[in-house]
């Protein structure tokens, strides 16, 4: 996934008034104001309402249900959601899964219920919560201000299991500019 899609994607979603916020290698990149290394997919946050919306404009996009990660929980949507529903389960859809288009464009969405102090409660299993301040990150992707977790939130996301190189390096960099220690 290059930059200039994750900056048509974003501002497509925007427009449609989806709240999203970049996470992964292209959230770091974004605090960074640069592209540190190439990523294969865009990750996000989006919030639990805006699911019909989302699938509705990625659907006209080209995109397809690709995955639905084990940590997934299905959860009632009162609206219907388009590529993430489940047929046998009225109004059931899945809020961790992938997204790909015929250009091989993947998205990774994580979905979460967000109150009105800002906050976000993950819908998957997930037993990390997300703070008004976890959710205020701003950073750049080419030359585009996008709304993502913030420094010390990615550096949280990053435990709990094995990383990768690419992980350490990309903890390294939000060290190096924001002065933060490494999580445990």
């Amino acid at each position: 996934m290059n930059a200039e899609d994750v900056v048509e994607l974003y501002a497509l979603l925007l427009e449609h008034g989806v709240q999203i916020w970049i996470d992964g290698g292209w959230g770091i990149d974004a605090l960074l104001e640069q592209r540190t290394r190439p990523h294969k997919d865009l990750d996000a946050f989006v919030a639990f309402e805006d699911l019909p919306t989302l699938t509705a404009v990625l659907g006209q996009q080209g995109f397809v249900l690709k995955e639905i990660w084990s940590e997934n929980h299905w959860h009632q949507h009162n609206e219907p959601v388009q590529l993430i529903g489940r047929d046998d389960h009225a109004g059931e859809v899945a809020t961790a899964f992938v997204l790909k288009d015929s250009l091989g464009r993947e998205i990774d969405i994580h979905v979460m219920y967000i109150d009105e102090h800002s906050a976000g409660t993950p819908a998957w299993d997930c037993n990390v919560s997300f703070s008004p301040g976890a959710l205020q990150g701003h950073g750049v992707i080419a030359g585009m201000p996008v709304r993502c977790l913030s420094a010390a939130m990615h550096m949280r996301t990053h435990t709990g299991y094995e990383l990768q190189d690419k992980d350490v390096q990309d903890l390294r960099r939000l060290q190096e500019r924001f002065g933060m220690d490494y999580p445990e």
